[in-house]
């Protein structure tokens, strides 16, 4: 009967070392997580303090259009809401993308001011771009277009009835400009004492050293140009 007993008493001690080491994990309800998850993504969505952006308006009030080589495109206006020190960027159109080209902070009740110096002739479109912060949203506001001058030296023909060199009859209203290099068809703006024209390329000329250019009787009168002059054009 000893034996026995003994026996017994080790089977219940290693019974009670194994009930010893069941660790119990309480369960939670997915009823109960479902709605913590929920309160922590509207947390992360919707910071505390969060406020709506306001809608942002650019204002152009002055674009001057008509530079020369070596002096600068000035661009001033307001962006909407007035406030100092948000950024706003000018901007020229290169293909179908844009170019920043200046960018300034705007002042006390939301003025700026925006220069760029071309660095070739031409004709450029440009933009007023603001792009956002945490008070505002994006907006934009096309400038317009700007013309880069240089100065050339030019004469005037008036040879009636004529075939141009680029294939066309000059007649008594013909606009246009006689060049020796620029293609057929080419499009400039020419401009001399605060008128402009903005005509083609359709014939070849002046033959006479010191001119670069020949305007139709018709630019002449346009742009009440003498016998000879230096003109502005933008090629």
């Amino acid at each position: 009967m000893r034996p026995m007993t003994m026996s017994r008493t080790r089977l219940t001690a290693s019974a009670a070392a194994a009930l010893a080491t069941i660790v119990v994990v309480p369960t939670v309800a997915s009823s109960d997580a479902t709605p913590a998850k929920a309160a922590t993504k509207a947390s992360a969505a919707k910071p505390a303090g969060a406020r709506k952006r306001s809608r942002a308006k650019v204002s152009i009030d002055h674009v001057r259009r008509n530079v020369t080589m070596g002096s600068s495109v000035i661009v001033t206006g307001t962006l909407t809401p007035h406030s100092k020190g948000r950024v706003v960027r000018l901007q020229k159109q290169a293909g179908k993308a844009w170019k920043t080209i200046d960018r300034t902070l705007t002042r006390k009740g939301g003025d700026f001011r925006l220069t760029y110096k071309p660095r070739s002739t031409g004709r450029m479109t440009l933009r007023v771009r603001f792009p956002g912060d945490l008070g505002a949203r994006p907006a934009k506001r096309s400038a317009g277009y700007v013309n880069v001058f240089r100065r050339a030296r030019a004469s005037w023909y008036a040879l009636y009835g004529n075939r141009t060199a680029c294939g066309q009859t000059l007649g008594y209203s013909t606009l246009g400009v006689a060049h020796k290099s620029l293609p057929c068809g080419t499009k400039l703006t020419v401009r001399y004492h605060g008128r402009s024209a903005r005509v083609k390329v359709i014939d070849r000329g002046p033959f006479v050293g010191g001119r670069e250019f020949d305007l139709t009787a018709a630019t002449k009168r346009k742009l009440h140009f003498g016998s000879l002059g230096t003109v502005l054009v933008n090629k």
